[in-house]
């Protein structure tokens, strides 16, 4: 999918224009995946665009960093505002935030010093539906790819670090070559883990399952979002490792995050969900989810931080009131 150019990133303190926000051929990260980063949607609501679970994700860009021991050179609130101000400097009402700090130009061994230099930027652009909304809808057919997800103890998978991404290439692009929307990965022991990029649910006689995080998963934020809105409409969520099998014998199936927000799943290795796409539960949880944009579902979690004004703005409004 095309990315849609904007006006400015703002990178390591300051707006750039597109085109100038630029990395030196021998940045680090551009070698052995030092990069940790997050998408974060924007949506535009009734109240003004607003970025979902925003300090949430910073909250999780930091907690990849420190996994690898990168320490980053700004605060949360410094990044939570970078991101507001790429939304309003670019007059976006609906975007897809990409923050990323990764290591830079400097050094070249593979272990990185303390002196080694961390720059970190955010873009912002237009993005709809990473599976389509054809998908969206009416759901996507995948299927299980031959790439097994790392195993413990190799690669921290609660990183959202950009080397972990390997493994979700090739899984995506064995499942597109054969025909596929997207592709599902299993863990070391064969059991389910997620898809390329998306946490993976399973419903079956009214309950939902998804694997635990020692299945090999990012934890998501989507991914925890859903599993509220479950628990709020007293739907059963069980954290459980899940055989393969799970897949066929599944009423509804969906995937969830940030890109593909809740997508349902129509069939598995060509066989039919029971559903054959958008079931009951996962219909609920889409009209839940986008309900809070909406207005329709309160945010009683406070999940929505309105970013189309400045701080400024903001505190003379509060003052006014």
């Amino acid at each position: 999918m095309a990315i849609e150019e904007t006006a400015y990133i703002w990178m390591d303190g300051a707006l750039r224009p597109w085109r100038e926000a630029t990395v030196h051929v021998l940045s680090h990260a551009l070698h052995y995946g030092t990069s940790f980063f997050e998408g974060i949607r924007v949506y535009d609501t009734p109240s003004g665009p607003a970025a979902f679970r925003l300090v949430d994700h910073i909250e999780r860009l930091f907690d990849s960093a420190a996994i690898y021991g990168c320490e980053l050179p700004y605060d949360l609130d410094t990044l939570v505002e970078a991101c507001a101000l790429v939304v309003r400097e670019n007059g976006l009402k609906c975007a897809y935030l990409r923050p990323i700090a990764f290591y830079g130009y400097g050094e070249i061994g593979v272990a990185p010093s303390s002196q080694a230099k961390v720059q970190v930027a955010v873009a912002g652009f237009p993005w709809g539906a990473y599976l389509g909304e054809d998908g969206r809808m009416n759901g996507v057919d995948v299927c299980v790819s031959s790439w097994r997800r790392v195993a413990p103890g190799t690669i921290p998978a609660a990183a959202k670090a950009g080397g972990n991404y390997l493994s979700g290439v090739l899984i995506s692009r064995e499942a597109k070559s054969r025909g596929y929307a997207e592709g599902i990965g299993l863990d070391v022991n064969g059991l389910i883990s997620e898809g390329a990029g998306e946490n993976l649910f399973l419903v079956r006689k009214g309950k939902i399952y998804t694997p635990p995080a020692s299945a090999s998963i990012l934890q998501g934020v989507t991914r925890d979002t859903v599993m509220k809105l479950a628990s709020a409409e007293g739907l059963e969520v069980i954290e459980q490792p899940l055989p393969r099998e799970s897949l066929y014998l599944a009423d509804e199936i969906f995937f969830t995050g940030t890109a593909a927000e809740i997508t349902p799943v129509r069939s598995v290795d060509g066989r039919r969900v029971k559903a054959n796409g958008r079931g009951r539960i996962t219909a609920l949880l889409q009209e839940r989810f986008f309900g809070l944009f909406t207005g329709v579902t309160a945010d009683r979690w406070n999940w929505l931080r309105y970013v189309g004004e400045s701080k400024e703005a903001h505190r003379a409004a509060a003052i006014a009131v």
